[in-house]
């Protein structure tokens, strides 16, 4: 018999901020459970300390983002900011067989694919965490989506209060040129819409910089959705002083609220409760896994670069 291989998936972050991290701690849960070995390295401008003791007892090996050399990875997370993506991804493009990019895809909807060669589209995911709500889940699969009239969706926070102890006028979305900005900030709304109820026949947006807050972004995006048989009304900003994430289904019978910060599903005429409570992880960790079986060639790839641009053009007004 020949000597006994150990197979390690070979995992790298380009990137190691807070969503970074996050991705981290699940994969390592993830595959630990799976009982599968894994290496993960980290990608840095500088290779300066990491803080987190969790995340050094998981990562293997720190590098800069120019030590690249001839490594491969079956996996690469593109987790730095948005205005970099596409630089990492044509810096990464030979050291992966598969990808995982934060949402936004870009900053700019106008990138020219042609150059990304050889790029294996099928098995490059875009994030879309809230299809793995129990929320969402729930109305994809329990409400009759056919019979939805309007919709009034709503995602309003403070983005001071986002990351407590940072100075929120440094991060990335506060700066537009660094792929800031509500809009593309909260694409997930029009995510999960566009996966609920497909693209609109048309669309009229209106949005810029409104608050006091000490930023160069704009805070404030409202759309209505255009289609033939309902509308879509989406609102989102920064300067909300009360978080709220909301998805109100407007139908002949009943309306439906549901609430993604809670939880609850509400309809407002029968008076009907529902309640799923879930942790965050607990959903990150469900996307790890269909990526995961996207990866294992097991299902379709159905968040791809291509249709991450879609939505990006859709939250600028563009169809």
């Amino acid at each position: 018999m020949g000597d006994y291989v150990e197979v390690i998936m070979q995992i790298a972050f380009w990137g190691l901020g807070s969503i970074a991290k996050r991705h981290i701690r699940n994969m390592n849960a993830i595959l630990k459970k799976r009982n599968i070995c894994y290496r993960i390295d980290v990608y840095r401008h500088t290779k300066k300390e990491i803080e987190d003791s969790d995340i050094c007892q998981i990562i293997t090996g720190v590098y800069e983002m120019s030590e690249l050399s001839d490594r491969h990875y079956d996996v690469i997370f593109i987790t730095n900011p948005t205005s970099l993506h596409f630089e990492a991804l044509q810096q990464c493009i030979k050291h992966a067989d598969c990808f995982f990019i934060e949402k936004p895809v870009f900053a700019d909807a106008d990138i020219d694919l042609t150059e990304l060669p050889s790029f294996n589209y099928e098995k490059s995911y875009v994030a879309c965490p809230l299809r793995y709500t129990n929320v969402f889940q729930y109305l994809k699969g329990y409400v009759d989506l056919k019979k939805v009239i309007s919709v009034q969706a709503v995602c309003s926070s403070y983005l001071p209060d986002w990351r407590p102890g940072t100075d929120y006028r440094t991060a990335y979305c506060a700066r537009r040129d660094m792929g800031g900005g509500v809009a593309i900030d909260l694409i997930h709304e029009w995510d999960y819409l566009t996966a609920l109820f497909d693209f609109p026949q048309e669309i009229l947006y209106a949005g810029g910089k409104y608050s006091r807050l000490e930023i160069d972004s704009d805070d404030l995006a409202v759309y209505l959705g255009l289609y033939k048989d309902k509308v879509i009304e989406l609102h989102l900003d920064y300067f909300g002083r009360k978080d709220i994430r909301q998805c109100k289904l407007f139908l002949d019978e009943d309306v439906v609220v549901a609430d993604f910060l809670t939880g609850h599903i509400d309809y407002l005429k029968s008076g009907r409760h529902l309640e799923f409570p879930q942790e965050r992880d607990l959903y990150q960790q469900k996307e790890l896994l269909h990526f995961m079986d996207i990866v294992e060639g097991r299902i379709k790839n159905d968040s791809t670069i291509t249709h991450a641009l879609k939505v990006l053009k859709l939250t600028a007004g563009i169809l």
